[in-house]
């Protein structure tokens, strides 16, 4: 067991009597303030050099911070320095939202599993570029979540989406379309591939786009997208987002099962591999994948890249296991890498 696992975690799980949701906000208020020298003495400890190129973006190590943990970049200076080898922030829309009713984060301690349904809380994309403007750059690469604005309907979402795209590209190293939460209505529909087709034909540029697709997908309807993503010039996927499924759930974590919103942690893990597997199957590996969903362990993130992903990310594994997690990740995926070329040779 880690300092972080028998010390940290303890106390972060009792604050605000237990409300993973003021829990949260604690942490990010804690670590937005960490002074260069704390950040020094974690990257000293945490952070693992194994750099990788992907998707023309190099990064120094494979592991990253999934959308969802600083929506509003308000702690970026500290990702870095605990290991992460780039952040995804957002999910950002193109309007203030404050997100949906409280409570609206559930820790399922005994399956180590969350279920969220924040509904995209942010400040707004103005804001987030007013925020990454002042601060320059971060130090290692940033990609941006866009979403769509709760009130913005359906029938106007690429508007929407391109309204956040034109204030925020030029400060991300790859754009992520957030077509998959559970937690917008409507959103999933744009998972659609004619939609799909009309949102990359309009966020085409220079800075690389991504789409972020649900695990309760079918497989042909992946197919479907895959396609449309190949064919309109999307510099990846990213697999997968959380879970409407409840299949896993420890029998002291059931009473919550019936909480509305997306499931991520321990009872996705294998959902998402075969996801990012029939990604990479399906496109013979010409999409790069970001793998996500359920990595606990370091041997969760080589078994994700064994499937498939050129990276991986971070959520849930990292508020049960803290930063070492990251550096055993980070390691992992080194070592899964030296392996490769090793057979290449």
């Amino acid at each position: 067991m880690t300092l972080f696992e028998s010390a940290v975690r303890p106390v972060l799980f009792r604050v605000g009597g237990g409300d993973a949701e003021k829990a949260h906000e604690f942490t990010l208020g804690r670590l937005a303030r960490l002074g260069e020298r704390s950040r020094a003495l974690m990257r000293g400890r945490f952070a693992t050099d194994a750099p990788v190129e992907v998707f023309g973006v190099k990064f120094p190590n494979a592991v990253g911070l999934a959308a969802g943990m600083d929506k509003n970049g308000v702690a970026l200076r500290s990702w870095p320095a605990l290991g992460f080898g780039f952040v995804e922030v957002g999910t950002v829309t193109a309007k203030p939202q404050p997100g949906n009713d409280k409570p609206r984060l559930f820790r399922l301690r005994d399956s180590e599993a969350i279920i969220n349904r924040m509904g995209f809380n942010n400040a707004g994309a103005a804001a987030l570029a007013s925020r990454l403007e002042a601060l320059g750059p971060v130090g290692v690469p940033l990609g941006i979540s866009l979403g769509k604005s709760k009130v913005t309907p359906l029938a106007e979402a690429v508007e929407d989406y391109l309204t956040s795209y034109r204030l925020l590209h030029s400060y991300a190293d790859y754009i992520a379309v957030n077509v998959s939460s559970p937690n917008t209505p409507g959103l999933r529909t744009l998972q659609d591939k004619s939609a799909v087709a009309e949102l990359l034909t309009a966020l085409a540029g220079d800075t690389p786009v991504l789409v972020k697709i649900a695990p309760d997908l079918t497989e042909p309807a992946i197919a479907e997208l895959l396609e449309v993503c190949l064919s309109h010039g999307a510099a990846g996927v990213i697999a997968t987002n959380t879970t409407l499924a409840r299949a896993g759930l420890a029998a002291s974590d059931q009473p919550r099962a019936g909480e509305a919103g997306g499931l991520s942690g321990r009872p996705l893990t294998e959902k998402a591999r075969q996801v990012v597997h029939f990604v990479h199957t399906e496109t013979a590996g010409r999409l790069p994948i970001i793998g996500v969903g359920g990595l606990l362990t370091p041997d969760d993130a080589a078994r994700m890249l064994d499937a498939g992903a050129s990276l991986v990310q971070l959520y849930t594994g990292f508020i049960y296991h803290g930063p070492a997690l990251v550096r055993g990740a980070a390691r992992a995926a080194a070592a899964h890498r030296a392996r490769a070329e090793a057979e290449t040779r």
